[in-house]
């Protein structure tokens, strides 16, 4: 629980552009079992909202890289949205991403309080999105848009030829964000695959399995960011 700033320098040492930290719940829907584990793992030592930002004033003073929050809208609520937007932007979060955040209640209720604390709010879209409602979901959101590379949890192994044709499908939409794949993107072949037709892919799962198997968290960085990006 105390790594927080250690992995998140160590990222940025080592090639990462941005960093997507999970807000551990225990009921985490669209996560595969190994980041299912991690936060319970978490939870279990006490890991919290209110804990997590205390961890991230000490990076801010560290590091600028861009920081997204991903988490579920219970325990945002459970703390107050409000507040959380409040404090998230104190401490220097750039981002969100709460999948279970409905896009009505986003423009109706909670959009305006995101913006009102300048952080970014990241929709995600699936191959089963339809283009209305992609291109919709690409004007409501800043910084970048989601391309979940299947409707399946994270961590899970896919075919990424299947996942070409989606992909191609985005880009020909000549949308106004950036696009960022996440889902199944867990070595080079995937990461590469996913970024012949975006802007950039996010792993999770695989680096935390790295980080789990590994022994020291910078060695352990390196090894995996290389493996990766080489």
């Amino acid at each position: 629980m105390t790594d927080t700033t250690n992995i998140i320098l160590a990222l940025e040492k080592n090639g990462a552009d941005l960093i997507e930290l999970g807000m551990p719940y225990s009921d985490p829907l669209a996560d595969g079992p190994v980041i299912q584990a991690s936060s319970t793992i978490a939870l279990q030592n006490g890991m919290s909202i209110a804990v997590l930002f205390e961890q991230l004033k000490e990076v801010r003073s560290k590091t600028d890289i861009p920081l997204i929050l991903m988490g579920y809208m219970n325990p945002v609520l459970q703390y107050g949205f409000e507040r959380f937007c409040k404090d998230a932007a104190a401490v220097g979060v750039d981002g969100l991403i709460l999948p279970d955040l409905p896009e009505y209640e986003y423009e109706t209720i909670y959009g305006s309080i995101i913006k009102q604390y300048g952080l970014d709010f990241i929709f995600l879209v699936t191959p089963e999105t339809s283009e209305e409602r992609i291109k919709k979901l690409d004007t409501l959101s800043t910084g970048f848009l989601y391309a979940v590379s299947s409707s399946a949890t994270t961590g899970n192994d896919k075919d990424f030829s299947l996942v070409e044709a989606y992909l191609k499908k985005l880009q020909n939409l000549k949308l106004q964000n950036p696009i960022l794949v996440g889902f199944g993107i867990k070595d080079k072949t995937t990461f590469d695959a996913a970024s012949k037709y975006a802007n950039g892919a996010i792993i999770g799962s695989a680096y935390i399995k790295a980080l789990e198997q590994g022994t020291d968290i910078q060695t352990t960085t390196k090894e995996f960011l290389e493996q990766v990006l080489r």
